[in-house]
């Protein structure tokens, strides 16, 4: 079976794994100056995280549901309107900041366009109506294909929310997939982001944790929320250590998932009822498969009985996602699989 429902199922190999042994522990919870703990790994990881980054510091969450929901109330207060392209996995699945009997936040949102690139116009009418607290962006965009934003994008989406004094918060769970697509730095890209949210386990392959990264009185706030939302943790330092060893090791191998997601694209161009959405850019791709008349339900169903597990998203697509473990031959096999199910 070729399992390809998503990233988050990478597993740490031994090497990883050996960090937690010698891990300098300590209680993450008890803290002193700057709201920090005393589990010396999350404090180095975080360390490394704000220096990637660029930012002035970084929190260790367990999830990036629970970062980017700290972050976004970090600046955020009920009712607030926070704008969301209209896919956003912030919006549409995590969905915690905008129910009304949690984060009661209101949503405006803006499209983004055939590439998975933000429309600048609709976040300029947004910000002109008034009103608008935070703009989110999401790097890379997992429902739009695994789209990733260039910089000129988004510096022209900071510039414009900074016409407004307006932050911007990025999801970027899947932030090193677009570094490595775009062949620039994280530092580079969260120039144009006052705050950032990105995963160590998925791609990157660390088994649990993400990191939200910005300036210090911002992260101070987030360590707040997070102590509310109940995601303080204590000897942490064995989530710590993983994820020190995958942002020093392997960041660059995401390459060879964008190149296994570009192969399988490559190979079922010019199918006559299945289309993806955007281009290959990263390890993400997106089916259209309404034309075979099944729901994505049915589809990843049929797939599944020839050896391909995929995943419905949205309610009208499927998605495919390429990590470390995944073969360019499973790639291959994966491309034959939906090549035969190309049929009414």
């Amino acid at each position: 079976m070729i399992d390809l429902r998503s990233d988050t199922l990478t597993l740490p190999d031994q090497e990883m794994l050996k960090t937690i042994l010698g891990a300098k522990l300590g209680d993450d919870g008890r803290t002193h100056g700057l709201q920090r703990g005393e589990d010396l790994t999350v404090n180095e990881l975080e360390d490394l995280a704000a220096q990637i980054t660029g930012k002035d510091a970084g929190v260790l969450f367990p999830t990036g549901t629970l970062g980017n929901t700290a972050a976004v109330l970090a600046s955020c207060q009920p009712g607030d309107k926070v704008l969301v392209d209209e896919q956003q996995h912030l919006y549409i699945s995590e969905k915690v900041l905008f129910d009304s009997s949690l984060g009661q936040l209101q949503p405006v949102t803006y499209r983004h366009d055939e590439n998975g690139f933000p429309i600048l116009e609709d976040i300029e009418a947004a910000l002109k109506g008034g009103g608008i607290r935070l703009v989110c962006i999401e790097n890379t965009h997992n429902f739009a294909g695994g789209a990733c934003i260039p910089l000129e994008n988004m510096k022209e989406i900071y510039e414009l929310a900074y016409q407004y004094q307006v932050p911007v918060h990025m999801d970027g769970a899947r932030m090193f997939n677009a570094a490595v697509a775009l062949n620039v730095s994280a530092g580079e890209m969260c120039r144009y982001v006052d705050s950032a949210m990105f995963c160590i386990s998925k791609g990157l392959g660390a088994p649990v944790g993400s990191l939200v990264c910005g300036n210090q009185e911002f992260i101070l706030k987030v360590r707040g929320k997070r102590k509310l939302l109940g995601g303080v943790m204590r000897q942490a330092g064995i989530i710590a250590a993983p994820g020190l060893y995958a942002m020093k090791n392997n960041i660059e191998r995401l390459q060879e998932d964008h190149a296994h997601a570009k192969c399988t694209a490559e190979l079922i161009q010019g199918l006559k009822y299945t289309h993806m959405v955007g281009q290959a850019v990263t390890n993400i791709l997106v089916l259209d498969v309404n034309d075979l008349g099944l729901t994505p339900e049915e589809y990843c169903g049929k797939a599944e009985e020839k050896g391909l597990l995929i995943k419905p998203v949205l309610s009208d697509k499927v998605r495919l996602v390429f990590y470390k473990g995944i073969t360019k031959e499973d790639a291959i096999e994966a491309a034959r699989i939906i090549g035969e199910l190309d049929k009414k």
